[in-house]
């Protein structure tokens, strides 16, 4: 398959940096001040920050524009000791509940210390529980000071009827937000990876008791779902510079790729790996092997799909930013929206959703919490 086409829409100055940021050294005062806006809109300042470590650049850094990546690298530092922290009472308030304490996404590379939390901020922690122990853990993280967030009555329900999770829970006192889920993807999606079988390969970190994460193929593959299953991608490039960095150091493991394209075929997320290394090189030109890309060639959609999936994706993960747009980007971005929610539910169940939430959700008023 061919690759994504370079003319297609050029590449933001953001991603241009990620790629080489060497080249940050001959930036004028204007592209320092476009960089910082596009790396914030993206949620990238932090990161950004720690590649121009890496390769020596701080110095290059104009004082008016280091304050901004130094704010950044200081809130991520603080983020990271509260996560390690948080994750602690959450084992603590799930220590009954008979199975290790699964952590997702990027409080998971936090705690397995992986070159993915680099400069990584959140928005909340995802946990993974099993699904016959969801009511039990909701109990537990409840008399713990977890309540339900102010949801409205049908968002409640839409949640525990279709979704992969209950609610989002919030903190009474620290107002921390944790997402628990019981699969990376809704029953009604079109495709059922097993949670047993993510379950079953976790691994136990070092210096957290209790606290495991995915294997290391899994944690990439349940990444790459949920990028090209959500339809609401502000932070799209940064979570393609999660799986920049998670591959690369997955790959140092000669036998990583084998493993992790039968991994994908097994647990039929295999198109949404297609998708995640067709665009991680687009954007970043992560190495990928070419008997891989041959191999994941089996997986992709037809030409007229994958046309369309570019132009579509080329412009929903740039960066939310004036900049990175163009005439195309709304249509953009709504194509992206009704894609995820088709990929997660049957049209019979969609259409009815997608009116209520267009034309009855935002007249209902969202009860606060007790």
């Amino acid at each position: 398959m061919k690759p994504l086409s370079r003319n297609l829409l050029s590449r933001t100055l953001l991603s241009r940096t990620l790629r080489s940021p060497d080249i940050a050294a001959q930036f004028s005062m204007s592209e320092w001040d476009m960089l910082v806006r596009q790396a914030r809109a993206a949620g990238l300042l932090a990161r950004l920050a720690h590649r121009f470590c890496q390769h020596g650049l701080t110095a290059a850094i104009p004082a008016v524009a280091r304050w901004h990546f130094d704010a950044a690298e200081t809130l991520a530092d603080k983020q990271q000791t509260a996560v390690r922290w948080e994750l602690q009472q959450l084992r603590a308030a799930l220590v009954d509940l008979g199975s290790p304490l699964i952590v997702l996404k990027g409080a998971a590379y936090v705690a397995a210390n992986l070159p993915a939390a680099a400069g990584r901020l959140f928005n909340d922690i995802d946990i993974l529980v099993p699904r016959e122990r969801l009511k039990q853990a909701e109990s537990s993280l409840m008399l713990a000071g977890w309540h339900a967030t102010g949801l409205s009555e049908y968002d409640k329900r839409y949640y525990r009827r279709w979704m992969h999770e209950i609610p989002p829970m919030q903190h009474v006192q620290r107002a921390t937000v944790i997402d628990v889920h019981h699969a990376i993807l809704p029953d009604t999606a079109r495709y059922h990876p097993d949670s047993a079988k993510l379950r079953s390969r976790a691994v136990a970190v070092e210096g957290l008791p209790g606290i495991h994460v995915l294997a290391a193929e899994d944690r990439i593959l349940h990444s790459a779902t949920h990028l090209f299953h959500d339809g609401e991608l502000p932070h799209g490039l940064r979570d393609l510079t999660d799986l920049d960095l998670l591959l690369r150091d997955a790959a140092l493991d000669h036998h990583f790729w084998p493993r992790l394209t039968a991994r994908a075929d097994e647990l039929q997320l295999s198109r949404s790996l297609f998708y995640a290394l067709r665009y991680l090189r687009h954007f970043l030109d992560t190495p990928v092997p070419d008997d891989v890309t041959a191999t994941l060639d089996a997986a992709a959609p037809n030409r007229v799909t994958l046309a369309l999936m570019d132009r579509i994706f080329s412009r929903v993960l740039a960066p939310d930013h004036a900049s990175c747009a163009d005439s195309f980007t709304p249509a953009a971005r709504l194509a992206a929206f009704v894609r995820a929610h088709w990929l997660r539910m049957p049209a019979h169940l969609l259409i009815p959703h997608l009116f209520h939430k267009a034309f009855v959700s935002p007249y209902q008023r969202t009860p606060k919490p007790a």
